[in-house]
């Protein structure tokens, strides 16, 4: 199944993407229905719609929260060469999956205009793809994990690199360099529709994006360095995946800005500006195009106050006796 959504007479319409149609989800079902196959007695359709893909979108289906994960590579050498100067790539990175938690109010679809952060002058792109998790898990083993995966879609992951850098010298993860915009499009493909791509436990489909109809880069999916079932055990590790959490791929081989200022060593490409049009087309999934448009107002937030403090006595806790 392919699912699509569209805003109509100023409500979200989710359905099912059919040629050039949008057969419509009846009012009063939960649109997470669609997600789980289980769940296919709670379908009822009332009436169609023509569907354009092309034209301006909502995003493909509910998001709940969205985790975005660092997977390829030659993203994180090329990224950490333009912010350190180094390429090489930390142990700590293979060990395990890192990701951070982004804003689900921001997420937008294809044809919506993209806002510049207030503030920022080095805004950018990243070319991904994202999983939507369809059927609620807890703690789940790899080898089940593929069972909770609704389908894939196309996501953009905008990134203001100024604040980005500025903030995460704290020691905390991105936060105000990313939550801007995050676009998730055209549609969400099941993962039956993408069987003839898959490669062991990999999806081999091609990633392009283009900046004014320049290409930027791109890659294979099949070049991640863990499988979408490996990101959800490790997501669902110790808590729960519901239906509409996203778990984001991480930015492929040569998808954004900041990679190719590594490997140049400046600002080439430039970042991005008012008027841009980016387009990201991923195989056997479709194409996402967004505007970049002028941001709001920037209101400053003060310096922090500064108060006296001191380094406090260390605490005697009492120990509960072992149990057993």
């Amino acid at each position: 199944m392919r699912i699509g959504s569209l805003e109509l007479a100023g409500a979200r319409r989710y359905g099912r993407v059919t040629g050039d149609d949008l057969d419509l989800l009846a009012p009063g079902c939960d649109p997470l229905a669609l997600l789980d196959p289980d769940r296919a007695g709670e379908l009822a359709w009332e009436g169609r719609v023509p569907w354009d893909g092309a034209g301006r979108l909502a995003p493909p289906v509910p998001v709940s929260t969205v985790r975005d994960f660092i997977t390829f590579e030659q993203h994180t050498a090329g990224s950490l060469r333009s912010v350190v100067g180094s390429a090489e790539v930390p142990e700590a990175w293979f060990e395990a999956p890192a990701f951070y938690f982004t804003n689900p109010h921001a997420v937008i679809g294809s044809g919506e205009d993209v806002p510049v952060p207030p503030g920022s002058e080095l805004f950018d792109v990243e070319l991904e793809v994202g999983i939507v998790i369809g059927r609620a898990g807890y703690n789940l083993p790899v080898d089940r994990a593929w069972d909770h995966i609704a389908g894939l879609t196309v996501l953009n992951d905008w990134s203001a690199r100024d604040l980005q850098r500025a903030e995460m010298r704290v020691g905390l993860g991105p936060a105000k360099g990313k939550d801007t915009a995050t676009t998730l499009g055209p549609v969400l493909v099941g993962l039956d529709e993408l069987a003839g791509a898959r490669r062991g436990d990999r999806y081999d489909l091609d990633m392009e994006v283009t900046v004014n109809g320049s290409r930027l880069g791109g890659d294979s999916l099949a070049n991640m360095a863990w499988s979408f079932a490996e990101l959800v055990s490790y997501a669902s590790r110790g808590t729960w995946v519901r239906p509409g959490d996203v778990l984001g791929s991480g930015t492929c081989g040569g998808g954004c800005l900041a990679e190719h200022w590594g490997w140049s060593g400046d600002r080439s490409p430039a970042p991005l500006a008012v008027g841009d049009v980016v387009r990201m087309t991923v195989e056997g999934i479709g194409t996402i195009e967004n505007r970049v448009v002028a941001g709001p107002e920037l209101h400053p937030v003060p310096a922090a106050r500064r108060v006296p403090w001191s380094e406090p006595p260390a605490p005697q806790l009492r120990r509960r006796p072992a149990i057993g």
